[in-house]
């Protein structure tokens, strides 16, 4: 075998391989002094990945300030997501723990959307498409288009983007969302 088709072969595996398992920044824990957010809270910043496999540190309001995202969106999105997302994809989008092990019809379970998953390495756009066709043959994710409308769809994309801790929100606007709007 030559040396280029050996490269190609291990970029090939190394991106597969990087597609399969997700992993988040290493990110600083809260400190201990952090009081636990409520389940039944429906703001964002309460938002907690409780199936993650390290505690992600929540935004807090302040940080989803600046991240400039309009509050009655962010209002909305969570109403249609408590509506619409949450039975799956858990309140606070943490998912189940077996998130990851394919079940016995080749499906996998709903993944986590609070950024200790894959969702934070997709763009707005893949996003929407996601929602939009669902991933009937991966996941069993029904597809809402013409379900929801085209206001509620960008409404709950930009709530899911409030759970989001600050490091991975920062990667994914300077290495995915930035680069899409080149």
């Amino acid at each position: 075998m030559s040396a280029r088709y050996l490269f190609l072969l291990g970029m090939v595996v190394g991106l597969a391989a990087g597609c399969g398992k997700s992993e988040p920044p290493a990110v600083t824990p809260p400190s201990a002094a952090t009081p636990a957010p409520s389940p039944a809270a429906s703001t964002p910043s309460a938002a907690a990945p409780a199936a993650a496999d390290a505690a992600l540190p929540a935004p807090t309001p302040q940080s989803i300030a600046a991240r400039k995202l309009d509050p009655e969106k962010i209002k909305r999105g969570a109403a249609v997501y408590r509506t619409h997302c949450a039975s799956c994809h858990g309140p606070n989008g943490e998912a189940t723990s077996n998130w990851r092990e394919q079940g016995a019809d080749g499906r996998y379970p709903p993944p986590p959307l609070d950024g200790s998953a894959h969702a934070w390495h997709h763009s707005t756009g893949t996003l929407e498409k996601m929602i939009r066709e669902g991933s009937p043959v991966i996941g069993g994710m029904p597809a809402w288009d013409g379900k929801l409308t085209n206001q509620e769809i960008d409404d709950v994309i930009i709530w899911i983007k409030t759970l989001w801790p600050d490091e991975i929100y920062d990667i994914w606007y300077k290495e995915i969302e930035r680069k899409q709007k080149d």
